[in-house]
């Protein structure tokens, strides 16, 4: 899950990191008291959209005025902005973030991660910070420094020492490096981050560092035991198709091919979305329905994956072990049923009952094609489809 720019930054200075002043505004009338009350000579007005590189699309402005505020805000708020992270359809603006101006002195990056090798939390730090880390990474690897926490010690001296190195920080602007770095680990850690990102971190005029921006993203399974950081869901900001697929515990994530996939299993709908790619189709999304599927949950899917207007076609890839085949089926026949399904569909089923769900598809007089096996299964699907 992830969380707008102004949250993040609240959750963060409550673990002690230093950030700019700044207040949330969903109106023009409201960003312009929040310029009002920071005071001071120039503000910055941030579009709050879950995408990066709003800088580079006019998502933020630096400005001299509570005149100019009000102008800026006018021009963003309802405005569909595109960035190379949004798509060519961008994301409309329905929040700012009103903050006060940094004497900047020097831009660094700085994120924290959870390294999949090592299944260690990694802070990820360069002097190149405000541009994109594939690009300093493709270009100046020499200037990032990935440094690996050991959980059974935690955060130590020595990985403040060596990350100031590779950030060319010095004297006092050092020796603020270790209170920072610690903020942002126990943040990580105690909130069950997946991603703490510091683009830039600025070293002020006076020498202070000072998280500029800052982006938070969270492992959904630890959202349970974080019913505070739940409560900044913003589902605007999410595909409405994925929303309503996690109210019934399905994985969901559209695509932007023709055939509707339902699978169980993660890996097994991977696997599923490669074929179909082998024999020359294009998948329109990924859809685990778990080891639980009830006809209802089964429905669902089928709502989900019809209401994407590109779908022409849906197979369904069942390997029953928890989940048994004779129930699946029971799922299939009665969505199609339902839902009056008038496009060609494909299942392949295998495993626990399978004899007995092969039976229920091939009784219920509905036009469903069976597959013997996974390869089978993507060639019928492309061929009826083309």
């Amino acid at each position: 899950m992830n969380i707008h720019e102004h949250q993040a930054k609240t959750l963060l200075a409550g673990f002690g990191v230093p950030v700019p002043r700044g207040k949330p505004a969903f109106s023009v009338a409201e960003a312009v008291d929040a310029a009002t009350d920071l005071g001071g000579p120039v503000h910055v007005v941030k579009a709050q959209i879950h995408a990066g590189g709003r800088g580079k699309a006019g998502g933020v402005k630096v400005v001299a005025s509570v005149d100019e505020v009000r102008e800026v805000a006018e021009d963003l708020l309802g405005k569909a902005l595109v960035t190379h992270q949004t798509g060519p359809q961008g994301r409309e603006v329905k929040r700012l973030y009103v903050e006060e101006g940094c004497d900047i002195g020097d831009e660094l990056y700085l994120s924290l991660l959870v390294d999949r090798g090592s299944s260690r939390i990694t802070i990820i730090a360069s002097s190149e910070g405000g541009m994109d880390i594939e690009e300093v990474a493709a270009t100046q690897p020499n200037k990032i420094l990935s440094v690996a926490i050991d959980p059974a010690t935690g955060l130590q001296p020595h990985h403040a020492r060596r990350l100031a190195g590779v950030m060319g920080l010095t004297g006092v602007t050092a020796k603020q490096l270790p209170t920072f770095l610690g903020g942002l680990y126990d943040a990580f850690s105690a909130l069950d981050a997946s991603l703490i990102e510091i683009n830039p971190l600025v070293v002020t005029g006076a020498g202070d560092l000072l998280a500029l921006d800052a982006k938070m993203s969270f492992d959904d399974n630890a959202l349970y035991r974080h019913p505070e950081v739940m409560a900044l869901r913003d589902l605007a900001e999410e595909d409405p198709a994925e929303v309503r697929a996690s109210e019934f515990d399905l994985n969901y994530i559209k695509l932007d091919g023709n055939i509707g996939c339902m699978v169980n299993g993660a890996g097994l709908a991977m696997a599923t979305m490669d074929i179909i790619q082998l024999q020359g189709g294009s998948p329109a999304n990924f859809l685990d329905v778990g080891g639980s599927a009830t006809t209802e949950r089964v429905t669902e899917a089928f709502k989900i994956i019809l209401s994407d207007e590109n779908v022409r076609g849906i197979l369904v890839n069942i390997f029953g072990g928890i989940m048994r085949c004779d129930i699946i089926a029971e799922g299939v026949v009665g969505a199609a049923r339902t839902l009056g399904l008038d496009k060609p569909l494909v299942v392949r089923l295998e495993g626990t009952n399978v004899d007995e769900g092969k039976r229920i598809m091939a009784e219920s007089g509905l036009d469903i094609i069976p597959a013997d096996n996974l390869a089978d299964a993507a060639a019928k699907i492309v061929a009826a489809t083309a």
